[in-house]
């Protein structure tokens, strides 16, 4: 019944429907990563200390991991991270073992194995309670976000636009969370900022198609005899599509600059933002402008209620 559905539908409907199924497809396999692999959290969520420190001698970042982790042992030094802007200056970050204990003792003795040129410029503990609040509250604040955009969703659009519009916001934090899981890329506070930033981002691509939508349904144009919602929702698809390629392909290329010139500290900042416009934009069309017509969504819903303005208006003194 589905295939003789669209069997009658133009060649655009038929793409954004195989693209809604690829959607459906990559949400599931981010759904395996998480569950299999979960989220590689950071030293802000699991606890641990923060070491920064400055060596007059140059120094490269796996000889400094290499002789901390002689010093550290095996089970210490698996949650060892060495990150430098430069060949002087490093930052360690180690993660608590399993008994919520970190070994401080190694920098006297790596300053001793580098005759004293190394100058400790930092050191700072977060606790394993303090990461679990960080946590928390991080994931308040997204809950909060979301919640935000489901009530303005609800006073803003008809009820099956407002669903795709939610199901395309869920669909694209999915799939960023779902690449760190299966890439086990760090999960830090900046991640968590890009995903904020995502949920954002995601809203606007898809209301800015849902409002042009509404537009051509209350306009009463003229349609083919089969399938007019999908020539509508081609329509507004079309005519956004420029300013929507324009506006990521622009955000991409900052993206691009951050993530090949900040570094390490910024490089899973950069990733869950690129990737997340990528899906985004991929969402916008192929499932918050898709949605909708298999709820349902009916171009009288609009037209009706244009009428029923207009007859108002007309009445009013």
């Amino acid at each position: 019944m589905f295939k003789l559905f669209l069997s009658t539908r133009p060649l655009a409907t038929k793409l954004r429907f195989a693209g809604l199924f690829l959607s459906l497809f990559l949400m599931l396999f981010a759904t395996l990563g998480l569950v299999k692999n979960g989220l590689n959290f950071s030293i802000e969520f699991n606890g641990g200390y923060i070491t920064e420190f400055q060596s007059q001698q140059s120094l490269n970042v796996p000889e400094v991991r290499t002789a901390i982790s002689a010093l550290l042992g095996q089970e210490q030094a698996a949650g060892l991270k060495v990150s430098t802007a430069d060949q002087h200056h490093f930052v360690i970050r180690q993660n608590l073992d399993a008994a919520g204990e970190t070994n401080q003792q190694w920098f006297s003795t790596l300053n001793d194995t580098y005759h004293g040129e190394l100058t400790l410029l930092e050191a700072n503990f977060i606790g394993a309670q303090v990461g679990a609040e960080l946590l928390d509250q991080g994931g308040m604040a997204m809950l909060s976000a979301i919640l935000m955009v489901l009530i303005y969703l609800a006073l803003r659009f008809e009820w099956r636009l407002a669903v795709g519009a939610v199901a395309a916001l869920f669909h694209d934090i999915l799939l960023v969370l779902g690449l760190f899981a299966w890439l086990q890329v760090e999960f830090d506070l900046t991640v968590l900022a890009s995903i904020l930033a995502i949920i954002g981002y995601s809203l606007n691509d898809s209301i800015i198609v849902a409002d042009r939508l509404r537009e051509l349904m209350r306009a009463n144009l003229p349609r083919a005899e089969v399938d007019p919602l999908g020539c509508a929702i081609n329509d507004a698809i079309t005519s956004t599509l420029s300013r929507t390629l324009i506006t990521s392909g622009t955000t991409l290329a900052t993206i691009a600059s951050i993530w090949l010139l900040a570094g390490p500290p910024l490089a899973g900042f950069s990733l869950a933002l690129f990737s997340g416009i990528v899906v985004g934009t991929l969402s916008s069309i192929c499932i918050s402008a898709t949605l909708p017509q298999l709820f349902g969504l009916d171009i009288n819903h609009y037209i009706l209620k244009a009428d029923i303005d207009r007859s108002e208006q007309m009445l009013m003194p």
